[in-house]
Formats: structure tokens, sequence, C-alpha cells
């Protein structure tokens, strides 16, 4: 075993930030039909509705990320994804012909990226460990695990 991992917790912020909002509107338009039908917003049930959006977000945010794991063995690179469907990438560390990685600003900031591996099985095959920690050491392991990696 190179290399064992998840995407990083910092990669799914922004998700975290979309569910939050999306709650928050949520609750706003609870409470404006609340105040429409009676004399004020019902603030327990405005509660409830933030309280179950937030719960949902972290939740579903937490079940996607440990869902995923990637792994690097001196023989394959894996991708498994889901828990009810699950999703199955695998290819032999040989087929890897360039690996690099990525970061928008954000992800500079948050300390995570992407790692994309060229395979020897075509550019219609998109193989990625997203949102891992420190992508730049991810790419170091898995060039020195393929065999065409020349090492000083």
């Amino acid at each position: 075993m190179i290399y064992e991992g998840h995407p990083s917790w910092r990669s799914i912020v922004g998700f975290y930030l979309k569910g939050l909002a999306l709650t928050t509107v949520v609750a706003l338009i609870v409470a404006a039909a609340t105040s429409l039908t009676s004399d004020g917003a019902n603030a327990g049930l405005v509660l409830l509705v933030a309280l179950a959006g937030v719960a949902l977000t972290v939740l579903v945010g937490f079940v996607k990320r440990v869902a995923t794991s990637y792994t690097v063995t001196d023989r394959r690179l894996h991708i498994r994804s889901g828990i009810v469907a699950r999703t199955v990438q695998e290819t032999r560390i040989h087929r890897v012909q360039n690996v690099h990685y990525r970061q928008t600003l954000l992800q500079r900031v948050l300390g995570v990226g992407d790692v994309d591996f060229d395979t020897a099985t075509g550019h219609d095959y998109s193989f990625t460990f997203t949102g891992v920690a420190t992508p730049s050491q991810v790419v170091q392991l898995v060039n020195q695990a393929t065999p065409t990696s020349h090492h000083p």
C-alpha cells in the first residue's frame, strides 16, 4: 500500500456552504409563509426546518466524503465511490503515463487539490483523485511507484 485516502473534509466546504445557504432560504420561506397565515412567524417550525437542513447537509457531505476512497498500490490505482450503488475504477500502475495536480485558488487556501492520471487507456477515461489533501505528496508517491519513474 503506497497511498490510501478519501477526499479531504476541506474539499467539500463549498458543498457545506451551498447547503447552508439553501437551508437559510428555505427557513426564510417558511418564516414568511407562516407569518402570512398567523400573527407572526412560527419560530418553532422555522428552527426545526433550519436544524433539519443543517443536519442533512452535514450528513450528506460526510457520507459523500467517506463513501469515496482512493488507493495506490505497487500494482494498481483504485477509486471506489458510493454506498448503495458502487462505482469502482481501477487501472494498473504501469499504465500511468503522467501524473499532475491542479488547485483552484480556494483549493490552495484549503490545502487540497485534484490529482489527474493520464493513462494508456486514452483520453475518454477520466482518472482523478478529487479533493485530496496535499496533492503534491500524492503525485510524488505515485511517481515513485510507477516503473517508468527515474529515481535519483
